[in-house]
């Protein structure tokens, strides 16, 4: 049979315990017509990133399904007519990944401080125009004579 992934998103109004009722609901439905929900996953309530149907907000779900066509169908109809489900997804994968999905997996987001792959930003065009030559670096005699030097202007030619 078929594998897919299928994600939902609830409404903001009802609480969790609605959700795994919707998940058993919807667990029901598959198993009626010979298809089986491996896994389950409740990603918790979130922000969206604009409004659906006037929610800010909706809980997350997912679940790996096994199975036929015919019974994934059905579940995409009941859902339609669910007036608790704002949004679904259902992909075709080709095989299930038995570890925590990357919205669950806490440790990629605790080893992130905040600022990503970005690095340090407060380099930039200003800091490479600067000379950062160590003052034991530079001639001795321009720091025993004790005068200042202008840097020499280039010709705007």
């Amino acid at each position: 049979m078929p594998l897919y992934e299928h994600v939902f998103l609830a409404r903001q109004d009802i609480s969790a315990q609605q959700v795994e009722g919707l998940l058993q609901s919807f667990r029901s439905i598959l198993e009626e017509r010979g298809g089986s929900v491996g896994k389950t996953e409740y990603w918790g309530l979130k922000s969206l990133t604009y409004r659906i149907k006037k929610n800010r907000k909706a809980h997350y779900a997912l679940m790996n399904i096994d199975a036929p066509h015919e019974a994934v169908a059905e579940l995409e109809r009941q859902m339609r007519l669910s007036t608790d489900v704002i949004r679904f997804l259902t992909i075709k994968v080709d095989e299930h990944d038995p570890a925590p999905s990357p919205m669950m997996r806490r440790a990629d987001r605790d080893e992130r401080d905040g600022r990503g792959d970005r690095g340090d930003r407060r380099g930039g065009r200003r800091d490479r125009d600067r000379d950062f030559t160590p003052r034991e670096a530079r001639t001795p005699s321009d720091a025993e004579s004790g005068e200042v030097v202008a840097p020499a202007e280039e010709d705007s030619e």
